[in-house]
């Protein structure tokens, strides 16, 4: 006996009829006739299975009901951007003077505009208006580029986003850190020694952030990142009041043109290579656009709801970037901390240090998960096509804890994310440089993420020919940003090697 079955009613455990599926004119109006005793055991399937694993990108892309606004993209996009990277910026400055410290964080901000700008573009294939969507950066670089450059393209996006967790980590301790010592200096007096321990704080932001990483996927951020957003405007301000109030109370605005002076030129070129790492840190987020473009409903059209987020959220970071980092400098001249708010320039009002490294913390937790989240969804994706039919990868199972409402668990969702994070954690342990963690992962995915795989997808969507008068000025534009990412890595692993020697 047999069943008329259709295309939507076909089960992916039976590779026969999807492949019958797939190489279908019309996939909407296949039809196909199984034997009734699969369709007994599909019947038996559908009933123990659980809730798909990730269904946001398990789901044909079209019936995943996207509600997300140009607001909250840019909740979003200052969750990513404005974090650990503001608070080296101080510090930067200092290094590279009053002329080429601003000069260049206004020029990081018009790179990371137009690079955005064109990826943006590339969300949908192959042209904005097409209806196949790319739902991720990796997605992407494979349409538009093939799979080699995919894969290539994985090892930096992958390393960035994981860096990112450590750098996250390594900057929350600091704050908790800061938040002690404040306390210490306040009861104790300024000459105290305070001194206190980061594993403490590390491992507990990692038991954190096992518990935030349950979250399942993007789509279910939204309340996160305005969290995060709203704090990392709180310690910006409170850096900017406190930079500002410093400068008045010293009467006069230090620092000079050159910046911090240094025994040998060699010493201050990797200061000042080891800067612009950590400049380059604190501005792209061009690994996770495509995850946020993919919240926004339409119309209007995502790109250009994208665009103008990316406009005003650089313009607003960009704005306290510069105040941040210029009244920091202003206020310590060569003194500046490596931290501006956790190095101790300042030592009061304690309870308004303390808040703002509370804000700091409760941004990075939501920071922290902004990064990871893409991981997560490739490595739970990939998993489940490999195991369609394991238990462990794809079911859910439901627990009801007293006082709390009932939650689903994932078995494979709990393990991966716990190890990931277990990870991050020991690496931020071994290797406690803020400055310098923050200079190599900034220098190190600055130019092949956020320049080289967004021109070369330019080119390709536009059909930009080779030796056109376009190609060899966004060639030239590439070239130049592949020399700040060499110089930028060679100065911060200097910096890291002599801190982990020193």
């Amino acid at each position: 006996m047999h069943k008329l079955v259709t295309s939507k009613e076909i089960d992916p455990r039976f590779p026969e009829y999807s492949k019958q599926l797939s190489e279908a004119t019309d996939p909407s109006r296949f039809i196909v006739m199984i034997p009734q005793e699969l369709i007994g055991k599909m019947g038996k399937a559908e009933e123990d299975q659980q809730s798909p694993l990730l269904p946001s990108t398990m789901e044909p892309s079209e019936s995943i009901k996207r509600t997300g606004t140009i607001w909250t993209a840019i909740a979003h996009i200052i969750t990513g951007v404005i974090g650990a990277g503001v608070l080296s910026l101080a510090w930067s400055v200092a290094q590279l003077g009053w002329i080429a410290g601003p000069l260049l964080m206004i020029v990081f901000a018009s790179v990371t505009i137009f690079s955005n700008n064109i990826l943006s573009d590339c969300y949908r294939y192959p042209d904005p208006y097409a209806p196949t969507r790319n739902r991720s950066y990796l997605e992407a670089v494979k349409l538009y580029l093939g799979d080699k450059l995919q894969t290539l393209s994985a090892v930096f996006v992958h390393e960035s986003l994981y860096g990112c967790g450590i750098a996250y980590t390594i900057t929350a301790a600091s704050s908790v850190k800061a938040i002690q010592k404040s306390n210490c200096y306040h009861t104790e007096g300024h000459q105290a020694s305070c001194t206190y321990g980061d594993t403490l704080y590390m491992l507990i932001f990692g038991a954190v952030q096992i518990v935030v990483s349950q979250i399942p996927d993007f789509h279910n951020m939204q309340w996160l990142s305005t969290i995060a957003a709203i704090m990392s405007f709180a310690y910006s301000f409170i850096g900017l009041g406190l930079g500002l109030a410093k400068v008045i109370e010293n009467g006069s605005i230090k620092g000079t043109l050159s910046g911090v002076a240094t025994t040998t030129v060699a010493a201050k070129l990797w200061l000042a290579f080891q800067a612009l790492g950590d400049i380059a840190f604190a501005y792209p987020y061009s690994i996770i656009l495509l995850e946020i473009q993919d919240t926004l409903k339409s119309p209007p059209p995502e790109n250009y709801m994208m665009k103008k987020a990316s406009l005003i959220a650089i313009l607003v970071t960009t704005f306290f970037y510069l105040c941040c980092g210029c009244f920091g400098y202003a206020a310590f001249g060569d003194d500046t901390p490596g931290n501006l708010l956790t190095g101790f320039g300042f030592y009061g009002p304690y309870w308004l240090i303390d808040f703002a490294n509370a804000c700091i913390v409760l941004h990075l937790v939501g920071g922290y998960q902004v990064y990871s989240q893409p991981v997560f969804a490739v490595a739970e994706r990939w998993f489940s096509k490999k195991y369609p039919n394991s238990a462990f990868v794809n079911n859910f199972y439901s627990f009801k804890i007293p006082m709390f409402p009932r939650f689903q668990v994932n078995p494979f969702r709990l393990c991966f994310r716990t190890v990931y994070v277990i990870s991050t954690t020991g690496i931020a342990m071994l290797f406690p440089y803020f400055n310098q963690v923050l200079g190599v992962l900034g220098a190190l995915n600055f130019w092949p993420l956020a320049i080289y795989f967004p021109v070369e997808m330019y080119f390709v969507q536009k059909k930009i020919g080779t030796w056109t008068k376009k190609w060899i000025a966004l060639q030239a534009f590439s070239f130049v940003c592949f020399l700040v990412t060499v110089v930028g890595v060679i100065g911060s692993i200097e910096g890291l090697i002599s801190a982990k020697l020193s």
